[in-house]
């Protein structure tokens, strides 16, 4: 099990030549605000977009709290998350970088076939294609393809092996070329078929509601998604009222989001489950 001086070490290492780092926790995800910074009250760096940077010296605001400070990485504030850490992640984006991470045998190969050579390193189920350049961050470019650059992070794997190429036009290309959202949605909950809560017209809003809590979402998106799918169905889930056309809906604003077919099917299939529906 790798210690929490042996991510330090690393992290210290990755910073010193210029790539922004941070600790990931249990899930290889990154840690939650604090209370301080909670919902956001600190302002600037954790909702993603907002301008100016966050005061907190603790590591709580996702890829925006990744640092190339050798100060900040070894402070008491970030001890603790290193005690818990069980990877270092770092920022594509803050270090000039793209990766293409293929995220299975078959987009290994598709990449093969359609884009330049480039660093590889090796993951647990493909790999990484690391490019020099940055662009926006997106999942799902096509099957088990995502880019991490900007306002993102990835987890560190080693340097990898080959020499790091120019960020092509072929990558830029997807984000261009990406297939509109698959018409895929969960199953509808049975029940009584109307709305016992108030008006259809009740149910119209709160799927628009829901669409645009989605749809407004400058970060975690992931949750963002679970917790409007777990809202509606909390409120809908046992009338009957919900049909394939609006989940529909909420499927496709989150897919335009940059959530896949299986990533909306999961978490609507988590949120019914949750609510014992």
């Amino acid at each position: 099990m790798t210690q929490p001086t042996d991510n330090r070490r690393v992290a210290v290492q990755l910073a010193a030549d210029g790539i922004p780092v941070l600790p990931l926790r249990q899930g290889k995800v990154p840690f939650g605000n604090c209370r301080a910074c909670v919902s956001n009250a600190c302002g600037g760096r954790p909702n993603m977009k907002t301008a100016g940077p966050c005061v907190c010296p603790h590591v709580c605001h996702g890829w925006a709290a990744a640092t190339t400070d050798p100060d900040l990485i070894a402070s008491p504030a970030w001890r603790e998350a290193w005690r818990r850490a069980v990877a270092v992640a770092y920022h594509p984006g803050g270090a000039r970088l793209t990766v293409v991470d293929l995220d299975s045998a078959g987009a290994v190969a598709w990449a093969r076939d359609h884009l330049p050579a480039t660093r590889t390193v090796a993951t647990t189920r493909g790999q990484h294609w690391i490019y020099q350049g940055t662009m926006r961050s997106v999942n799902g470019m096509r099957p088990g393809v995502d880019i991490k650059s900007r306002m993102s992070y990835a987890r560190w794997l080693g340097p990898g092996t080959g020499r790091i190429t120019a960020l092509p036009d072929a990558v830029r290309a997807l984000v261009v070329a990406r297939p509109a959202p698959r018409a895929v949605s969960g199953p509808v909950p049975a029940g009584g078929g109307e709305c016992r809560h108030r008006t259809p017209a009740f149910l119209e809003r709160g799927i628009a509601m829901a669409e645009e809590r989605i749809t407004q979402a400058r970060s975690a998106i992931h949750i963002t998604v679970y917790r409007t799918f777990l809202a509606v169905l909390s409120v809908h889930g046992r009338c009957g009222c919900l049909t394939e056309a609006h989940v529909a809906r909420l499927f496709a604003a989150a897919q335009a989001k940059g959530e896949t077919a299986r990533h909306c099917a999961e978490a609507w299939t988590n949120a019914r489950t949750s609510l014992g529906l």
